[in-house]
């Protein structure tokens, strides 16, 4: 028997009325919207149902939400007695992936995801960091336009998402280099990224000093289920470590190639991508086409997600 991975989504998945469907059906899931809204002090059913796209958008919103949206799915599919034998996130997904495994509380992770999301947006001022994604360009290429960008300013590899598909991240005038540098290179395409902050590059280092004093008021304990970071594309090796690779994280590449590559080398043939949209089943599908990829956002892909497990 091969093994099943769930993996969760990072920002840019959240759409208004994601999990809605999910709430109506499952009292389990609705319980989750409103244990979020507990611990966050506002209502979140309201932002996401009933809400905005732009409300959406603000980091410090996206990221409470997708990960409330992502546990009331897993919540569900842990009701149908489903397991999986590990799981990963990508970015903001860590978090559900640790939530998951048990070596974090929900309301813990939420009301960090909350606050991480806001030191994110605050530690770089509007217009000074930009993100973009090359399209067609192999990793080494990728590293080396950014190598010869960073004569100019702050730019680096910021998610290795799957064969041809690398966002960088940096300051402005730096990203555009590497844009520039990258479409010489052959790269099919070099496109800025509409997003509010460059993530996962060194100009966010001192969001991951503020969160790391959030931390010391989160008590993480053992993982029932085997995780595995972004920072390193390994398995956490132990709940001491859980803190550090979090911190790291904020400011380190997304090895999120790796990731998938290591679960399949360690026996896993099944990826359930539980929580909104399908970005992770696409690049899982381009890792490799050999094998069995599911998600659940709704009811209908919920359905099929059970059938395809049960057969």
């Amino acid at each position: 028997m091969g093994k099943l991975a769930f993996v969760f989504a990072g920002q840019g998945a959240q759409a208004v009325g994601m999990g809605k469907e999910l709430a109506e059906n499952f009292p389990i899931a609705d319980k989750t919207f409103d244990e979020a809204s507990e611990a966050l002090g506002f209502d979140i059913k309201d932002m996401i149902w009933n809400g905005d796209s732009e409300t959406l958008m603000i980091t410090e919103n996206t990221q409470p939400t997708i990960v409330t949206m992502s546990v009331a799915a897993l919540r569900v599919l842990q009701e149908k007695g489903i397991k999986p034998d590990v799981v990963a996130g990508l970015s903001l997904g860590e978090y559900t992936a640790h939530i998951a495994s048990g070596s974090m509380e929900f309301a813990d992770g939420v009301r960090l995801v909350k606050k991480r999301g806001k030191y994110m947006q605050e530690e770089v001022p509007v217009g000074k960091g930009a993100m973009a994604a090359i399209i067609a360009l192999s990793a080494e290429d990728v590293i080396a336009c950014c190598e010869e960008a960073s004569k100019v300013g702050i730019c680096s590899p910021a998610n290795f998402n799957c064969p041809g598909q690398i966002v960088v991240s940096g300051e402005v005038e730096a990203v555009d280099k590497c844009c520039e540098l990258a479409k010489e290179k052959g790269a099919k395409r070099a496109l800025k990224l509409p997003v509010s902050a460059p993530f996962h590059c060194a100009m966010l280092i001192g969001a991951g000093e503020k969160l790391a004093k959030e931390l010391e008021n989160v008590e993480v304990k053992d993982m029932q289920i085997p995780v595995i970071t972004n920072v390193t594309a390994d398995y956490v090796s132990s709940k001491e470590d859980i803190k550090p690779l979090l911190i790291k994280q904020v400011s380190s590449s997304v090895k999120w190639e790796e990731t998938i590559r290591r679960m399949i080398a360690d026996g896993v043939d099944t990826f359930v991508e539980v929580g909104p949209g399908k970005a992770l089943s696409g690049f899982i599908k381009k890792v490799s086409r050999d094998v069995k990829v599911f998600n659940v956002e709704d009811m209908a892909s919920l359905e099929k997600t059970l059938e395809g497990l049960n057969a």
